[in-house]
């Protein structure tokens, strides 16, 4: 794979390169309009497929958050065309990595002195590269350790990557209204916090402390010794990725109802027991390990969910609320869905949409049990995703529906869907409560 002895640092820099895509991506239009006049049955699978291709070429060099919102919006699987889907995930583990001069470079400016100094090996190859750092084997006193790099100038360009993608990401969404700013503030500071790397090793030992107890999970040890704000050095884990274990043609339905009840009580363990969770549960950060282990990777993006959201948020998923109409248009008001200024119209909009939503999305939490691999579930959600894709309607209205906190919250658990759907897991609801 091509090596980056560069990367765009500067506002004029990536701006001009994110314009360049966009050219590209005009030029495609161009040709398949124009092709469809020679041709009325030409597909726009195929247009898809060239933009997704160019928007991720331009993005993979730049790193950062611009590569961070395209590997985020790759978990949005009934969102985006397949085309789009499909070059995004790329983000999560399969970028251009940086040179071997370059990442010896940084490691002195980092640590004082050169990788093979401090390291009694390192690799000066990368093993991952995702889109806000990469990963070198290295070994120290008879420890294998995972040596993670961030790139140079990532944290200084949030502001201004966030900026120029700001348009799109409104008209995309269908955003309105000055709340909109309130959204990308949220993503601004948990990007900040990503690029933290003495940050994101608190996070860790405290979250791998806690979540010990949840059966069949692993956590790497972290060394602050050889780590600061830019590096971060951990055990190295052995496994394989969760997503070449789920892509093998055959697996052990007994091993995958394991690792999904693992996954589900990691998470619902987090959510009601320690109120933050590791809000990136994309398949990059997951490892299965040769005892059929889940290997939970990555602490750096923890959201944190105060009493003010987490009650009425959960409140939501009770079929109780969801059957009396008036608790349910209250608990709406609670978290922002409905707002004071709403007019009859959209109130009886939104209170429709939200049920309806809410009535398929929580219907894990209203048994005893609950197969992430029922077809009829997924079919749902990917007609009820393109109905309100196509909806006139919704498009007219103001689509910035709801507190800021629901970035995050609802990351992780469209990820986490995702993820026991990869495992064809069934999974026990309650049974993170053995461990609260």
């Amino acid at each position: 794979m091509k090596t980056l002895d560069y990367i765009p640092t500067n506002k004029i820099e990536r701006a001009t390169q994110l314009v360049a895509t966009g050219v590209r991506v005009g030029g495609n239009y161009l040709k398949y309009y124009g092709g469809k006049a020679l041709n009325r049955e030409m597909s726009k699978e195929a247009l898809d497929e060239e933009n997704a291709k160019d928007i991720y070429d331009g993005l993979k060099s730049l790193k950062g958050s611009a590569l961070k919102v395209a590997q985020m919006l790759s978990m949005e699987k009934n969102m985006l065309p397949r085309a789009y889907v499909e070059q995004f995930s790329l983000a999560q583990f399969s970028v251009p990595p940086l040179s071997a001069p370059l990442v010896k470079k940084l490691i002195r400016k980092n640590l004082g002195a050169d990788p093979e100094v401090i390291f009694d090996t390192f690799a000066a190859q990368s093993v991952n590269a995702a889109s806000i750092g990469q990963v070198h084997r290295a070994a120290k006193n008879g420890k294998k350790l995972a040596v993670k790099i961030q790139y140079p100038g990532v944290a200084n360009s949030i502001g201004s990557d966030l900026s120029i993608i700001k348009p799109i990401a409104v008209r995309m969404f269908n955003l309105k209204g000055q709340d909109v700013d309130k959204f990308f503030n949220e993503v601004e500071n948990k990007l900040v916090e990503e690029t933290d790397y003495e940050l994101e090793l608190q996070q860790s030992q405290s979250m791998t402390e806690a979540c010990a107890l949840i059966p069949n999970m692993r956590f790497p040890t972290y060394y602050p010794e050889w780590s600061n704000k830019k590096v971060l050095t951990m055990d190295w884990m052995e496994g394989i990725h969760f997503s070449e274990y789920t892509d093998q043609e055959i697996t052990d339905p007994k091993i995958n109802q394991k690792l999904g009840q693992s996954l589900w009580d990691f998470y619902m363990y987090q959510m009601h027991g320690l109120k933050k969770v590791h809000a990136d549960p994309h398949p990059g950060n997951f490892l299965v390990s040769p005892e059929n282990e889940l290997i939970a990777l990555d602490f750096g993006c923890i959201k944190h969910i105060p009493d003010s959201f987490y009650i009425p948020y959960f409140e939501l998923s009770k079929k109780e609320n969801l059957d009396d109409k008036e608790a349910f248009q209250k608990i709406l008001h609670e978290l922002e869905i409905l707002t004071a200024t709403d007019t009859p119209k959209e109130i009886v909009f939104f209170t429709e949409l939200f049920h309806r939503m809410l009535r398929l999305f929580t219907l894990p939490f209203q048994g005893e049990h609950f197969d992430f691999s029922d077809p009829i579930f997924w079919n749902k959600i990917a007609s009820l995703s393109q109905e309100f894709t196509e909806d006139q309607e919704w498009r007219k209205m103001n689509g910035n529906r709801g507190s800021e906190h629901f970035i995050y919250i609802n990351r992780t658990f469209f990820g986490l869907y995702s993820l026991l759907f990869d495992l064809k897991a069934k999974v026990t609801i309650n049974n993170y409560m053995n461990f609260v």
